[in-house]
């Protein structure tokens, strides 16, 4: 039985020296969500985060960006969930994905962190529980690992690179449907068939085995 989802948070650090880096682009995604949708974020200190409440489509949800920085993204997402009493699996994280090139987007349903900070910090605060859902936008590596840290919290990506990343996290209205009622089999297999269809140009992708596929990344840390 599909469970809706009540609470999507984008990960990110807080400040303009990271605005523009790669490792706030779940921040990026959640605040796009916001304004298309037209939910205002406001400043909740109890919470450690900007937090709204609308309508998406039919469903009542809580839209949230943390203000810690990425390595204490789980005291926020917490404290909402404690307070709200929302169980992980009806809350979805918009996050980084260096195992995905820029212009992938993809979905996983529970599972391990790939060793990502933000992610590690989420499951903590969640009781150790890893039953949370994630929308891992891909944003591509440096190549070597002890670059990582740099190249995620340091550096602004082109223009090209940033445009490929936006594009990939318009979902459809049908996708984001089906990921909002929590029916992630058929969010899945849409977004691998959007992903085929569109070969030649940026895209959302989400292949139907990206749970076993995320237990192969690159298994790095990543994040301050």
């Amino acid at each position: 039985m599909a469970t809706a989802l009540k609470l999507i948070a984008g990960l990110g650090n807080p400040g303009q020296q990271y605005a523009k880096t790669r490792h706030n682009v779940g921040a990026d995604w959640v605040r796009a969500i916001a304004q298309q949708f037209q939910i205002p974020l406001a400043l909740d200190s109890k919470f450690k985060a900007e937090i709204g409440r609308g309508s998406i489509l039919g469903q009542d949800v809580r839209l949230l960006v943390p203000i810690t920085f990425m390595n204490n993204s789980g005291d926020a997402i917490g404290a909402a969930a404690h307070f709200f009493k929302i169980q992980p699996e009806e809350i979805l994280i918009a996050h980084d994905e260096v195992a995905f090139e820029p212009g992938q987007v993809r979905l996983k349903s529970g599972g391990g962190e790939n060793g990502h900070n933000g992610l590690k910090s989420v499951r903590a605060r969640l009781g150790n529980q890893d039953g949370y859902n994630r929308l891992r936008i891909g944003v591509g590596h440096p190549g070597n690992k002890s670059l990582v840290n740099a190249y995620l919290t340091q550096q602004t990506p082109p223009a090209a690179e940033r445009e490929a990343v936006a594009a990939a996290g318009e979902l459809s209205m049908s996708i984001l449907g089906d990921v909002l009622a929590g029916r992630w089999q058929s969010a899945m297999t849409a977004l691998h068939t959007d992903e085929t269809l569109k070969q030649s140009e940026p895209s959302a992708g989400a292949t139907q085995d990206a749970q076993a596929k995320s237990k192969n990344g690159s298994g790095e840390n990543h994040g301050i």
